[in-house]
């Protein structure tokens, strides 16, 4: 009878996970290789105007950009299985034996997804206020009497240089009506 310790650790996929985890910078390569396809895929099948008004039209930047992402994809994972291994961060701020601050993360999502919720009702200068207002919170800024002053403002210039200055029309919302 041959018990779980007697099998060896090929049979168990033992070197396998362990071959894995050696070259785990695969998994960037994986995502850069997707994400290069997808990009390529919808800048190849855009519906554009063949009316152009010089050799640049408005596929060539996510070609270029597509393309990248899969020279890069294919480079990185010659380099990783050649040998190559990643740095491990050595910031002077960053302490890599502390666990990950979850907390940071999900108040950070929460105010990502919380933007994104309320941009079209109350439009994008309350939403981005709130975005940066949400953010400063979430990374540890506790200025009651400045933060919502200096997010208010952010956004207010953001949507004014996107909507009046670079015609990029963002959702104005009730107040800009009053505005």
């Amino acid at each position: 009878m041959t018990t779980q310790t007697d099998i060896p650790p090929a049979e168990t996929g033992g070197e396998r996970r362990s071959w894995l985890r050696e070259h785990s910078e695969l998994g960037v390569c994986v995502l850069l290789l997707a994400l290069g396809v997808l990009v390529l895929t919808d800048a190849l099948t855009m519906d554009v105007d063949i009316a152009q008004r010089g050799p640049v039209g408005p596929k060539t930047v996510p070609v270029v950009v597509g393309a990248g992402l899969l020279v890069i994809a294919a480079l990185l994972a010659l380099d990783v299985l050649r040998g190559g291994r990643g740095q491990a961060e050595g910031g002077e701020d960053v302490d890599l034996s502390e666990p990950a601050d979850w907390r940071t993360v999900l108040l950070l999502a929460g105010v990502f997804l919380g933007a994104a919720v309320l941009i079209e009702p109350v439009g994008f200068p309350v939403a981005g206020a709130l975005l940066f207002w949400g953010a400063a919170f979430a990374l540890g800024s506790r200025r009651t009497d400045r933060d919502p002053l200096i997010a208010a403002g952010l956004s207010l210039v953001t949507y004014t240089v996107f909507n009046n200055l670079l015609g990029v029309p963002l959702p104005g919302g009730p107040l800009m009506g009053v505005l």
